[in-house]
């Protein structure tokens, strides 16, 4: 079913993402509709959080409170779900649990657990089983009536991996799979790919403009251990959602992937099919744009998350680093702002609007 939204009043992230010049950077936060919010407490209530993502009202309502907030500064929304789902969509149990975060009470023990048997032969129908994050899509993309583009997302398979089978922070289960059983962590992975590429699409179909793939658990993984389990599966997803679309009658969207951790791995990022890489905080802005060189490809990053509890006088100053370190007065392309990471817990939602205040300001001084 094709749906038909309002034309887009602001598309700047979209013509920045596929690497067009900009009248300024776009900016958007990694869990911007979240916790810190006083409203997102209030519209959750006492739902569990995955209630919530399974109620495309709710769902559609915690997407929209930072762009309501932040109206005027915020260029993009992302559609308030979690990586999580695909793991539950192929029968695997996880809970949210208060104050922890997720909880996987059966993981995946070792390749002679039935379980993975089981979840290596399942078909899954992502259609039917994520019908619910569709919906939400759909819906918010009617609610923002064009205002910003929607960005839709999924957790990278080396990410979802890891907390299938119930990692720890030692990392002992991860690691136990990928020097005990690498070629049966190999299959898995491959399962898990083909998921991602059809549920995305069918994000895109839903009406997500673009869409971004976390692979928040790559710095679990050596630089060989990268080329290993990690880069081969986002290639696969880079390669194959642009086939999936075009099967679909859809056009290509801009394709953003986030390896958190993976300093080492930049370059190769560069080079996996995105148009955009996202950066965590641990990297050098100029040392990035060095790297990315003269390659099609768009930054995304990368503020401290941390700088939101310090004083303003300090968020200016890493503002003003990486308006200077990612070359803005002479690019004028090429970056989309973002804090390194997700916005964390006890940030005050003032602190977060001055950061986008100031990126205004800074980067039109140069006009």
């Amino acid at each position: 079913m094709e749906h038909s939204f309002e034309p887009m009043q602001n598309d700047l992230i979209i013509r920045a993402a596929w690497g067009q010049k900009v009248e300024r950077p776009p900016m958007w936060v990694m869990r911007q509709a979240g916790r810190y919010l006083p409203e997102y407490h209030e519209a959750k209530g006492k739902r569990d959080f995955f209630e919530c993502c399974r109620d495309p009202e709710v769902a559609s309502t915690l997407t929209l409170q930072p762009i309501e907030r932040f109206a005027g500064l915020v260029d993009a929304a992302i559609i308030f779900s979690d990586i999580l789902v695909i793991p539950q969509a192929m029968g695997m149990v996880v809970e949210m649990v208060d104050k922890k975060g997720p909880h996987f009470p059966n993981p995946l023990m070792s390749p002679s657990d039935g379980q993975y048997s089981e979840l290596l032969q399942r078909e899954v129908d992502v259609s039917k089983e994520l019908d619910y994050v569709y919906k939400a899509i759909t819906l918010t993309r009617k609610k923002l009536q064009g205002r910003v583009p929607l960005i839709g997302f999924c957790g990278a398979p080396w990410t979802l991996f890891c907390y299938m089978v119930g990692n720890s922070k030692l990392s002992k289960e991860c690691k136990t799979w990928i020097y005990k059983y690498p070629e049966e962590t190999k299959a898995l992975l491959q399962k898990i790919s083909e998921l991602c590429v059809e549920y995305l699409a069918l994000q895109v179909k839903a009406g997500a403009q673009l869409i971004q793939v976390f692979e928040s658990s790559g710095g679990e993984l050596s630089p060989a251990s990268f080329k290993q389990f990690s880069q081969p599966y986002l290639q696969y997803i880079a390669k194959h959602l642009p086939i999936k679309l075009q099967e679909l009658g859809l056009e290509p969207v801009p394709m953003i992937v986030f390896p958190k951790g993976q300093w080492y791995a930049l370059d190769a990022a560069c080079d996996m099919g995105y148009n955009v890489v996202g950066l965590d905080w641990l990297h050098d802005p100029a040392e990035a744009v060095k790297t990315v060189g003269d390659r099609p490809v768009v930054i995304q990053g990368n503020a401290d998350p941390g700088v939101l509890y310090g004083s303003h006088e300090s968020i200016t100053e890493v503002v003003r680093a990486m308006v200077k370190g990612f070359d803005w007065a002479n690019r004028r392309s090429g970056w989309i702002v973002n804090l390194g990471h997700g916005i964390t817990p006890f940030v005050n939602p003032g602190d977060l609007g001055f950061f986008f205040e100031e990126v205004h300001r800074l980067t039109k001084i140069l006009d």
